[in-house]
């Protein structure tokens, strides 16, 4: 695997110099994916879960979508 670069740009001057990236910088960076993954697979959990509460309930009413979107239109 191939080191990560960091681009730094000089407001000032437009100086841009590209460099690879400290250990700190790349621990961060895994972290910050860690924590990403971590968000986005509790999102897809939870929107899951929703869609499960929501097919049992319209099973219980013995209705369909389309019929309960009618009724609360």
């Amino acid at each position: 695997m191939t080191k990560p670069k960091i681009k730094e740009v000089n407001a000032e001057t437009g100086e841009e110099i590209i460099r690879d990236a400290t250990a700190v910088e790349i621990a961060l960076m895994e972290a910050d994916e860690a924590d990403y993954l971590e968000r986005k697979n509790k999102a897809k959990a939870e929107a899951e879960a929703k869609a499960a509460q929501k097919a049992a309930l319209l099973e219980r009413l013995g209705i369909t979508e389309f019929e309960a979107r009618l009724l609360l239109s």
